[in-house]
């Protein structure tokens, strides 16, 4: 595996203490992302999320945890307008928004390259500018030397590295992630999750994740929301206390378990 770097220079929304250490975003920051009151009810009449209401600032990660079919990945869809909520009001700021899958969804028959430039491409960006984009997305995350292999000769993290230099080709300043490395190995899935938050920490970009891992969420964000099982509603918001940039071996910390178990906590409360 190949570390993803992070060139020119970041856009960090908040300046750096003496230790040089970045607290997570102050309340002033931009809003990047704003659900007010939101509701989605589909035409079977399933009621997925009710009466939703946060915001996620510029230069945030936030993250969101919550029992299988609770209705997390039907956020990101409203927030990426890919579904329209029956109720309520979602507020999206400047700039391209970036989504990142689950499965990576690479076309089998083009190589790296070709993969990273495809929103590029469907965009209409010229292909000298696209395979400028590309080519920084793929030093960024760490696929230099891979661009002419084709999907099925790489790993399972290696193709979500792809995907994710295929969103930042748009050059996103908000980012949905619906449970990228969730379908990867514990080692794997650890090094990727020290990576993002790297790109993270150096880029400055709005993060809205979706996970089922506690440790995940408790690593990346800022925030943790925990929603309840259908229909979808916040149970509890959990600031993270841990500032930026964070070591792998944060993990390893008491403190980081006590978090850790207050996040499990509010999962396992019944709904009121």
């Amino acid at each position: 595996m190949y570390p993803l770097r992070v060139l020119g220079r970041p856009a960090v929304p908040s300046t750096p203490d003496q230790n040089g250490q970045r607290s997570n975003p102050p309340a002033t920051s931009g809003i990047a992302l704003g659900f007010e009151r939101v509701t989605k009810v589909f035409p079977d009449g399933t009621r997925a999320v009710d009466g939703v209401t946060f915001q996620v600032r510029s230069g945030e990660m936030v993250a969101i945890v919550g029992p299988s079919g609770c209705g997390k990945s039907t956020l990101l869809r409203l927030a990426s307008r890919l579904t329209a909520p029956s109720s309520g009001e979602i507020r999206i700021g400047d700039g391209n928004l970036g989504y990142v899958f689950q499965d990576p969804t690479l076309l089998p028959w083009r190589t790296v390259q070709r993969n990273v430039e495809l929103l590029a491409e469907l965009a209409g960006v010229s292909a000298a500018e696209r395979t400028q984009r590309a080519a920084q997305a793929i030093i960024l995350t760490g696929l230099s030397g891979f661009e002419r292999h084709r999907p099925r000769a790489l790993s399972g993290g290696m193709r979500m590295r792809v995907s994710l230099a295929r969103a930042l080709t748009m050059r996103p300043r908000i980012f949905l992630f619906d449970e990228p490395f969730g379908a990867l190995d514990e080692i794997t899935r650890e090094r990727l999750n020290a990576e993002l938050l790297g790109l993270f920490e150096r880029e400055g970009f709005a993060g809205l994740f979706v996970t089922h891992s506690v440790n995940e969420a408790a690593y990346l964000a800022s925030r943790v929301l925990v929603m309840s099982p259908r229909p979808d509603h916040i149970v509890a918001e959990i600031p993270i206390p841990f500032a930026y940039p964070r070591a792998p071996e944060l993990r390893f910390a008491a403190e980081f378990a006590s978090v850790a178990g207050q996040i499990s906590a509010s999962l396992r409360e019944k709904p009121r």
